[in-house]
């Protein structure tokens, strides 16, 4: 078992391929074939699989999440500015955690998977995703 920790720079709000990333620490792990899971620590981005070819794939991903989470009202937790309920509410939809196969020493995706982060504030801080290889 090998654990460590991928620190992302700063993204703006959107949707973001972080698989190379990832597999890189995948491969540094030395484990050949396994599981990798990732655990991202923090309440208001998210991680999830999706397209990694089209980046309007992305662009749609955030304006439906923008779509159904912004703007409501009623948000009593405003501490940090308006953006600040619906990152978690989309934390919470997409999830901050992936397990993923992993053979040959690299995440084992579909041809047209990758993984994204969820950046879901207007102004973000660095990232950190614990990666758990076994």
């Amino acid at each position: 078992m090998h654990q460590s920790t991928v620190t992302l720079p700063p993204y703006p709000r959107g949707f973001h391929l972080i698989t190379d990333q990832i597999d890189k620490a995948v491969a540094r792990s030395g484990v050949t074939t396994g599981i990798a899971h990732l655990f991202l620590k923090h309440t208001s981005a998210s991680l999830c699989i999706n397209e990694n070819a089209d980046p309007s794939v992305r662009k749609d991903m955030e304006r439906f999440f923008t779509d159904v989470a912004d703007g409501k009202p009623y948000y009593v937790h405003t501490y940090e500015g308006d953006d600040d309920m619906p990152a978690h509410i989309k934390s919470v939809m997409l999830g901050i955690s992936l397990t993923v196969p992993v053979t040959n020493g690299r995440l084992d995706l579909g041809t047209w998977q990758g993984i994204y982060l969820g950046e879901h504030r207007d102004r973000s801080s660095s990232r950190k995703i614990v990666v758990t290889v076994y």
